[in-house]
């Protein structure tokens, strides 16, 4: 095996390449936590929260999540270009869980924070990027999970709307039970979190307080 910046590199038998990812992982996370995952790129904070919200499962030991999972990794995920901004809210809001009722009772909120107007009915490729991500923002944001996995923390839009963003995310993070958050910024998981886990080479080279695990990280990585 040798470690490189995305984990362990091997070979299996028949001689294909094998990344581990993480390796060795113990820990458990309650009600209250507020989590930032520190550690350098690759070192194994996407792939766990990808493994937290099932998109992985563990190849050895078990990951035992109880509670509602609502992830923020990847918010442009199920958006089809061709189709309409109203059809893709359906699109994406199925990709969250939700039912047609449900996104029924939700869509007239969504179009009015997304402030797309009349283009909500125009194919979403003729969308800018802007308009784009304000509505996928919108939809991915309506649900109050009770455990929120955030990829870094979303900021979209023009000053005005970053504004209103800003404001919805501070509430979901509130409403959630538990947040992990991966961030590379010192500032976000200080003014977020109570606990930290610093990953390094998909190992935990610390977990505990956030303060003493960001200013150990901060300061030596």
């Amino acid at each position: 095996m040798q470690v490189a910046t995305g984990g362990l590199l091997g070979a299996d038998r028949q001689g294909r390449v094998v990344v581990r990812a993480l390796e060795g992982l113990c820990f458990t996370l309650k009600d209250g936590d507020r989590v930032g995952l520190l550690g350098h790129n690759g070192a194994g904070k996407s792939t766990l929260l990808r493994l937290l919200c099932g998109v992985y499962e563990p190849s050895s030991g078990s990951a035992c999540v109880k509670g509602v999972v609502g992830s923020l990794i990847d918010i442009s995920l199920g958006i089809d270009p061709e189709a309409t901004g109203r059809e893709n809210i359906y699109f994406r809001g199925g990709l969250l869980g939700m039912t047609k009722a449900e996104i029924n009772k939700q869509i007239d909120g969504i179009i009015e924070f997304s402030e797309l107007g009349n283009f909500i009915d125009m194919p979403m490729r003729t969308y800018s990027s802007g308009m784009h991500l304000r509505l996928a923002f919108a939809v991915s944001t309506i649900l109050r999970p009770e455990i929120l996995l955030m990829d870094e923390w979303l900021s979209v839009g023009d000053e005005r709307f970053k504004h209103k963003a800003e404001k919805r995310m501070a509430e979901l993070v509130q409403a959630t039970n538990i947040l992990v958050i991966a961030s590379h910024s010192r500032e976000i998981i200080l003014q977020t979190c109570n606990r930290a886990i610093w990953l390094e080479h998909g190992k935990i080279r610390m977990d505990g307080d956030v303060h003493t695990v960001a200013e150990n990280y901060f300061t030596n990585s």
